[in-house]
């Protein structure tokens, strides 16, 4: 046994030494396309789409704010520099601002330009300002209504992720920082990938930092002797380490959902280590040797910590399921450090409990008194007042079900930014002051033999941008018209009331002449090659999915009833839409996936127990925190949205552990020739206690996520802690009712 022991401790020092390598060289990532659900038509429909024109989430908007208002010289010249500048960022395509825009105008002697503000002459500031906030183009989009904030549009390469984000972003911080603006605001998919990783770095070192002063207070209160508190940390520490080291090796990265990890594997392996020091240390008690005693425990609570284990992994495996990439990737990452963790408690964490005696790994006293006490209790209440109990499950299930009725999907992306940081402020002053954040597409095919841009279709995409203008929550909308119409209002003295579509085909065919010089690189965003499909485009507020989604169910009804449709096809598209059809899919995957794991585990319990009536048992406490956290988000008014849903694993991979252990002691102590009485009494005194003790980590484990910047991260520790309570009540009083039931 020496020997062993000592092979182990070198293992698992080796692996120490090379997880500190492989865990520094681990890698995040953020990005929207990672959250479009897999093997949808509608994202078929949109990878089509852009190959055509572009993507929808290429852009960067910067807001550079001036209170007394922008139209004051020197700001605008630094302004109208930095706009310049600007286009020289790395990996920017092209870049816009009302300081760098001109007015077509039509003259005796041909066309000239004028520009939008007359940055060499004050004078004509007044007459500039009026007639820029009377053009539904520059006002909203870039100029806010009270004239305090210009933008600068720029546009990005497709597809630029984090590493390219963050120089980005860093180099424009640089260069803003060379004007003497008041302030500025950034917007954009590359700002939010850079902004995001960032948090994720924060969010999985203060997780892991606060997670273990938590789990040291409860070890300390659990064991109070040195090396009982010095082996489970050590234990745990060492899970994590192990975890964090298997991912890099195998490739994988931390996503959106990496600040779960390090409470989840602390939580998880506190959850093992408790189990076998607990069964250990009683067996000590007992009068066995430490050789005995580990065995012993080894034997019994290792084979339940692998059960346990098991069907953990398999909960967490069931989000395979899922359709979103990120919640898929979590899933399998969960399911690796779960069995990581077993595997350290059960070689390293044991071989070091052999070396050691009762008296040097708990304090013994009055506390030993004081669970034997309380699980003595809660055995005799649950035999006592079983029908007191039975209707109290039934009506608080009843209660449950009211609340599930009330959950919604009308998940936004507000909700989801940082508390208190620079990029939700951001947010915030885009969707108060400008279009928003969030493209609303609508590709326009031609059915017919008219190309797009033929007078009939053109009249027909105009329709649909008024109806999208009546629309609320939608702005900064913009077509191919755009260009037909600017040319009517150039070919009219550039007054603002000609920007409308010509109302004879004769002079739209006269404009069409100057629309053709329109270069192929600014009209192609607009139209497509073939001159066959045509986009319309849009910002919408951050509504909440269901009510976008309400919105373009109502554009395409209205579509439906006043257009022609067998000419043209009108096609939702873009960023927004693909990922809102997640809350579509959430429901259905997290029901297939629970379904899945439900069957699963009720196979490997026939297998442990070859007793269909203990699947009975072990089910359907576990069913009710699943219930409990539906109620959860229907009262709380917590939208159900693709990180929250991974609640329901969690709360169920965690929750069949203590129903496992609960139920292998009983099954040990019935194999003895023990009555069902004398049975449920032993497991509550032995079993019971190390539940409750588990539990209570778990809950204080996952409240440390209420110190999360990051309000999902917050929903999720608050939703999870709140139903393993009802997860443990469930276990110390429905199941003895069950037992008592069908187990006569």
């Amino acid at each position: 046994m020496e020997k062993i022991r000592k092979i182990v401790l070198v293992v698992f020092g080796t692996l120490t030494v090379a997880s500190i390598y492989f865990a520094l060289n681990l890698q995040f990532k953020f990005s929207f396309e990672d959250f479009f659900p897999k093997d949808d038509p509608d994202l078929a429909f949109y990878e089509a789409f852009i190959e055509d024109f572009e993507t929808d989430i290429n852009f960067l908007l910067v807001a550079v704010k001036r209170k007394e208002g922008v139209f004051e010289q020197k700001f605008l010249e630094d302004f109208d520099d930095f706009s310049t500048k600007a286009l020289r960022l790395p990996y920017i395509k092209n870049a816009n601002s009302l300081t760098q825009v001109s007015y077509p105008v039509k003259t005796p002697f041909g066309i000239t330009s004028i520009p939008a503000i007359h940055i060499d002459d004050p004078s004509k500031y007044e007459k500039d300002r009026e007639k820029i906030l009377g053009d539904d183009r520059f006002k909203g989009n870039l100029i806010t209504d009270d004239a305090t904030a210009l933008v600068v549009a720029l546009k990005t390469q497709d597809s630029v992720l984090f590493k390219k984000s963050n120089t980005l972003i860093t180099a424009l911080d640089s260069l803003a920082l060379t004007y003497n603006f008041e302030d500025y605001h950034v917007l954009g998919p590359a700002y939010f990938q850079k902004e995001m990783v960032d948090m994720q770095k924060r969010e999985v070192a203060v997780s892991a930092i606060v997670s273990g002063i938590l789990v040291a207070l409860v070890m300390f209160w659990i064991f109070r002797k040195p090396w009982g508190i010095f082996i489970s940390l050590v234990s745990i520490g060492l899970g994590l380490l192990l975890f964090l080291g298997t991912l890099s090796v195998l490739g994988r990265s931390l996503n959106a959902m990496a600040a779960l990890y390090p409470v989840l594997m602390i939580i998880v392996g506190t959850s093992d280590v408790v189990h076998i020091m607990t069964k250990y240390i009683d067996e000590l008690k007992k009068g066995l040797s430490k050789r005995a005693a580990i065995t012993i425990a080894i034997k019994e609570i290792g084979m339940a910590t692998f059960l346990t284990s098991t069907t953990t992994a398999i909960g967490f495996a069931a989000l395979l399921t899922s359709k979103i990439g990120p919640i898929r990737e979590f899933g399998v990452n969960a399911a690796i450090g779960v069995m990581v963790a077993y595997v350290t408690v059960i070689f390293f964490t044991t071989a070091c409990l052999s070396f050691f005696d009762k008296e040097q790994l708990i304090k013994l006293g009055r506390g030993e008194a004081f669970w034997d006490k309380l699980m003595t209790r809660s055995y005799s209440f649950t035999k006592k007042y079983s029908r007191q109990v039975l209707a109290g499950l039934i009506l608080t299930g009843m209660i449950a079900f009211w609340g599930i009725s009330k959950v919604t999907t009308n998940y936004n992306l507000s909700s989801n930014l940082p508390r208190g940081e620079k990029i939700t402020r951001d947010f915030a002053y885009f969707e108060n002051n400008f279009a928003g954040f969030r493209p609303f597409e609508i590709a326009v095919i031609s059915k017919d033999k008219q190309p797009i841009e033929s007078y009939e279709h053109l009249q027909s995409i105009e329709k649909v941008e008024n109806r999208l203008k009546k629309l609320e929550g939608i702005e900064g909308v913009n077509s191919v018209t755009s260009l037909y119409k600017s040319v009517h209002q150039m070919m009219n003295r550039n007054k603002q009331s000609f920007y409308v579509l010509p109302e004879e085909e004769k002079t739209y065919n006269k404009y069409k002449k100057f629309v053709d010089q329109v270069p192929a690189n600014t009209k192609n965003i607009l139209v497509s090659q073939d001159g066959k499909k045509a986009r319309i485009t849009a910002r919408v507020k951050d509504l909440g999915a269901d009510n976008v989604t309400a919105l373009g169910e109502q554009l395409k009804g209205w579509i439906n009833t006043n257009l022609d449709t067998t000419k043209l096809a009108f096609h939702q598209t873009g960023m927004g839409v693909i990922i809102d059809k997640n809350a579509t899919y959430i429901r259905q995957n997290l029901l297939q996936g629970l379904g899945i794991a439900i069957l699963i585990i009720s196979l490997l319990m026939v297998l442990l127990f070859r007793n269909w009536r203990m699947v009975i048992i072990s089910i359907i406490p576990n069913v009710f925190p699943l219930v409990m956290a539906g109620a959860l988000l229907g009262f709380l008014g917590i939208e159900l949205d693709s990180g929250v849903a991974i609640v329901f694993a969690i709360v169920f991979g965690i929750a069949v552990d203590d129903t496992i252990h609960f139920l292998s002691k009983f099954k040990l102590a019935r194999d003895k020739g023990l009555s069902t009485e004398e049975s449920l009494l032993i497991t509550f005194r032995e079993t019971g206690k190390a539940i409750c003790l588990t539990s209570v980590i778990l809950f204080f484990g996952f409240l440390v996520m209420l110190f999360s910047i990051h309000p999902p991260s917050v929903t999720i520790g608050l939703l999870i802690s709140l139903t393993l309570v009802s997860a443990l009540l469930a276990d110390l009083l429905c199941i003895p009712l069950l037992i008592r039931w069908l187990m006569k």
